[in-house]
């Protein structure tokens, strides 16, 4: 046994407090948009692969470096599998393994809740802002009646 293993705190099951949760570590590694658009590509081709330059042109706005840290924690974490062709220059291939083709359930489930509610949070965000212009315009307000009244300067 490991003075780890002794001391080491048991992950507590749904602590997402708790750095060690595994909830929290998997959400950490999934929980990204491109991991979310990869996993819906490749979920789409299933059982069939696509190469890394059709994923690139299906996911508008990826670089090519994070298209490529995306794939490469995807194939480290078995949700993902990577074939190479020996050609020039490479052709690169992806699918889904089971593991990760069973990942687009909650993430298709997690798309359509966002979808239903993407007016109520865009409403919410403008009245936020909303607000923050009212309470930015008010103490520019108070701060420029302050020097101009002379009864509020210091009577020093």
């Amino acid at each position: 046994m490991t003075t780890r293993s002794v001391h080491a705190k048991a992950p507590v099951r749904g602590d997402l407090f708790d750095c060690q949760c595994p909830t929290r570590q998997l959400l950490d590694r999934i929980g990204t948009k491109w991991t979310s658009m990869a996993v819906k590509v490749l979920a789409q081709a299933a059982p069939g692969e696509v190469r890394f330059a059709e994923l690139r042109r299906r996911m508008p706005g990826v670089s090519q470096k994070m298209l490529s840290v995306t794939l490469r924690n995807l194939v480290r974490d078995g949700l993902a599998i990577r074939r190479v062709e020996p050609t020039v220059p490479p052709r690169v291939h992806y699918r889904l393994t089971a593991l990760g083709l069973s990942l687009e359930v909650p993430l298709a489930a997690l798309r359509t809740w966002a979808e239903a509610h993407i007016a109520e949070i865009d409403y919410a965000n403008a009245v936020d802002d909303a607000q923050a212009d009212a309470t930015s315009i008010q103490l520019h307000d108070t701060a420029d009646s302050t020097v101009s009244d002379p009864s509020a300067r210091d009577p020093r």
